[in-house]
């Protein structure tokens, strides 16, 4: 396996974007890294977080001209390949454009107004969402990237794009407030304590 990921390092893959919708279920649990086909980790607790946090960006959003993607179905273009955020934030009309069009639905990474990535502790993609994700999410221009934990505890780390890449917020933990401006239209406010992600 380490032979492999070296391998990866040096040289691009055989795939393309293209490629992503032959692979089994159109490429619902795969993102393209270089070429390479990178499988995306879940699971129970990860997709319940992932809920959870989505009503509380789409109750903030209320009055602004923005679409909540949650999920795999949406994909983002980077320099890199073809990303699968957990959640991401685009303008209404781009969300428009991109239903009518052929499925997969490709955002481009430029439209992206939030990204936020769950991490899968212990997967093959946790250094993936903490490292490079970072360096192409800032490359491509997004004005904030939020990274959630959930275990051993809630925490969201917060990072704004600035001249030089992305610049971190303190990370806000459970019993604490996690107060965020999302940049649209109309800017708006996500409120809410971490620990409410895994409310029941």
């Amino acid at each position: 396996m380490s032979e492999r990921r070296g391998n990866r390092r040096a040289q691009a893959g055989p795939y393309a974007g293209l490629d992503l919708r032959d692979v089994p279920g159109g490429g619902k649990g795969f993102e393209l890294e270089d070429g390479w086909l990178v499988e995306v980790a879940g699971g129970a607790r990860h997709n319940h977080v992932t809920q959870r946090l989505g009503r509380f960006i789409d109750a903030g959003a209320v009055g602004a001209a923005v679409h909540l993607c949650v999920g795999s179905g949406w994909e983002v273009s980077t320099r890199s390949g073809v990303r699968k955020p957990d959640i991401i934030v685009i303008p209404r009309e781009v969300a428009r454009a991109a239903v009518v069009a052929e499925v997969p639905k490709r955002i481009p990474g430029s439209e992206v107004r939030l990204a936020v990535e769950v991490i899968a502790p212990g997967s093959g993609t946790e250094r993936t969402d903490r490292v490079r994700k970072v360096r192409e999410y800032a490359a491509v221009g997004i004005p904030q990237y939020w990274i959630v934990e959930h275990q051993p505890e809630v925490e969201v780390h917060r990072m704004v794009l600035g001249d030089g890449g992305y610049g971190a917020d303190p990370v806000v933990c459970s019993g604490s407030v996690f107060d965020a401006v999302v940049d649209a239209d109309k800017p708006f406010h996500v409120t809410f304590d971490p620990a409410a992600l895994l409310a029941v």
